[in-house]
């Protein structure tokens, strides 16, 4: 049997929750996010609690620009120093991208989005 990992969450993850809420508010869908709460407790969690490796590795995603393979070799460089052998990992749920580290004996979940969801906000760019 393997041992469980700690899952904690992260600041900015509590946030991306908000403007997911506020996202699904806005869907008039706000029994989507009772449905997202109980999967990231009843499914998620205990997934990544059990088996921390499960999510696709993020940094192994081919790079397409020197920009981003710069960022990433700069990412990895991060990881490395805070605890060799961490990892940064993509868990892909139904109608979410979730990211999340693994450090040491530690998962934390850094990010979350709806599928539907913009990373920008583009209606703040013009005058309604």
């Amino acid at each position: 049997m393997t041992a469980r990992r700690t899952v904690k969450l992260t600041a900015n993850f509590e946030r991306n929750l908000e403007e997911v809420e506020a996202f699904l508010l806005q869907a008039e869908a706000p029994q989507a996010f009772d449905a997202l709460l109980d999967e990231l407790t009843e499914i998620v969690i205990p997934n990544l609690e059990r088996f921390p490796g499960m999510g696709r590795s993020f940094l192994e995603r081919p790079a397409r620009s020197v920009e981003t393979n710069n960022g990433m070799t700069r990412l990895t460089e991060q990881l490395n120093a805070i605890a060799p052998g961490s990892e940064l990992r993509e868990y892909v749920m139904t109608h979410y991208l979730l990211l999340y580290a693994h450090i040491k004996d530690t998962v934390y979940l850094l990010s979350i989005r709806h599928q539907r969801q913009l990373s920008f906000d583009l209606a703040s760019h013009w005058p309604a």
